[in-house]
């Protein structure tokens, strides 16, 4: 009978603790370029961090090698929760937020990418703490998890089980044959990425730490500002803009595929089926709501067109139902228009948008595009198979027929999201909030989008949450963030039976 090895788990959240810790001491610097007293919070935050976690990994570091599935998802959750618990602490020691909830709240929306924040006045916060809001999103985007992989095997640990807990999905395509090597070049990318649009958003008017900060929550598809009024800040500054959309354009695709557009291997992308989805969906949705905004103006959107005429007010709309559309599916949740003020058809498009999700393989959260295209195609052949009950028909993907084995995991994905869904907005209303905030609230939380409708709008903030409310959203935000099973799993007692 096999037992859960809790050594080899203790010492590898040890790892990744003191990782954590290393991360918060690079936010001191700006907090010394700026003479603030936060420096020294950041610095016992960081010191304390990096010893718990050495502690954690010196007593268990002679463990056993041997690293299963359990043992991975263990590692991934449990990592998820102990980095949220430990990156409160910059927060706390330098009294920028005042409670273990609402720190608690906000660290976790920055490692799973969420971008919900609690933070009223936002520019007031330190710069090292802006900062270092910004580097629980870039640090969550690709996964702590896949960057101590890439060096476990100096420890004679394998890193697949891990790897695959942490990046779930239905696609077995890999940048390289060894695990560690994908993890490497995934971090390349992202970390190329993040430098590209950090330059190329300082050359287009940006300060170089609102620059970087942006980069950091872009890339990461995050959403965290380091101003009161996101990206809509900039809303005299269309550039800025346009090169945010690509980059969260960029953020939610394929990685895989990025490293193929890289290679120059363009037949990847112009092949791959979630790809054209995800594009004509992106163009033709944007489209739908530039029209809507054109014929139904939105009183924010008329503040910000530009003089150029007869093309100011067309070009204005075109930016900002385009940024809205990227920034909602790519579940960044950065803001550049109160959507909520637009009329209720693009409410209703911006809406559903929170429940599709970006693209499998990237740091966008939701459901995801392919989870979708091959529902409906499933759905599509059985109807097919009325006619045809005899036939044998298999769903096709990429011009590959889909194991059914997959499609069910698919299907049971797509239920248990839909149940939770539904359950987390009757809680959410028993918490206090009105039906449309708390199904909105549900949707963002679990698709790790930010922003929502009614009191938690782009206008607002999830500072009035109970923190009942405050803690299970939170719960929403790491079962998004790690796709539902990962963490599920561990609630069954299948888990815990030896085997």
């Amino acid at each position: 009978m096999k037992s859960l090895n809790f050594k080899i788990i203790l010492s590898i959240l040890g790892l990744a603790t003191m990782l954590n810790g290393l991360f918060m001491l690079l936010a001191i610097p700006f907090s010394i370029y700026h003479q603030e007293k936060a420096a020294n919070g950041i610095l016992t935050a960081g010191i304390l961090t990096i010893f718990f976690g050495f502690l954690l990994w010196f007593f268990n570091r002679k463990a056993s090698k041997n690293l299963g599935k359990k043992e991975g998802y263990m590692i991934v959750t449990f990592g998820w929760i102990l980095l949220a618990l430990t990156g409160t602490l910059p927060y706390l020691f330098t009294n920028s937020i005042h409670t273990f909830t609402d720190a608690f709240f906000e660290t976790m929306s920055g490692y799973s990418t969420t971008g919900a924040s609690i933070v009223n006045n936002i520019e007031s916060l330190p710069k090292g703490i802006l900062f270092w809001r910004s580097a629980t999103h870039w640090i969550g985007g690709m996964g702590i998890i896949v960057l101590t992989i890439a060096i476990l095997p100096l420890l004679g640990i394998g890193g697949m089980q891990l790897f695959m807990a942490e990046v779930p999905g239905i696609t077995y395509d890999k940048l390289h044959p060894r695990i560690t090597e994908t993890a490497k070049r995934l971090w390349l990318i992202y970390f190329g990425l993040t430098i590209a649009e950090f330059l190329l958003l300082k050359l287009a008017g940006m300060t170089w730490f609102d620059a970087i900060n942006h980069a950091m929550s872009t890339m990461s598809t995050g959403g965290f500002s380091t101003k009161n009024a996101s990206l809509a800040h900039w809303n005299h500054a269309p550039l800025i803009q346009y090169i945010v959309i690509f980059f969260m354009f960029v953020a939610g695709t394929n990685f895989v595929l990025t490293y193929f557009m890289l290679k120059g291997n363009f037949k990847k992308i112009v092949n791959n089926e979630e790809f054209k989805y995800y594009l004509t969906g992106l163009i033709g949705i944007s489209f739908i709501v530039t029209i809507l905004i054109l014929f139904y103006q939105d009183p924010n959107l008329k503040t910000t067109i530009i003089d150029l005429k007869p093309f100011g007010e067309v070009e204005s709309a075109i930016r900002h139902a385009l940024f809205q559309v990227v920034a909602i599916l790519t579940t960044t949740g950065f803001v550049s228009a109160d959507y909520t003020m637009w009329n209720s058809l693009a409410t209703i498009l911006i809406f559903s948008l929170f429940l599709i999700g970006g693209s499998a393989g990237s740091t966008a959260g939701g459901i995801k595009i392919v989870r979708h295209i091959i529902i409906i195609k499933n759905s599509l052949l059985e109807i097919k198979k009325l006619l045809h009950p005899n036939a044998i028909i298999r769903v096709r993907y990429d011009g590959k027929s889909i194991h059914q084995h997959i499609v069910f995991n698919i299907l049971s994905f797509f239920v248990l999201y839909m149940l939770i869904f539904i359950l987390g907005s009757i809680i959410l209303t028993f918490f206090g909030l009105d039906f449309i905030s708390a199904m909105s609230a549900t949707a963002s939380s679990l698709s790790n989008v930010g922003p929502a409708l009614g009191s938690v709008s782009p206008v607002n903030n999830y500072a009035h949450l109970s923190d009942h409310a405050k803690l299970f959203c939170s719960f929403l935000m790491l079962i998004g963030r790690l796709e539902l099973f990962t963490v599920l799993v561990l609630f069954t007692p299948y888990f815990w039976k030896k085997n």
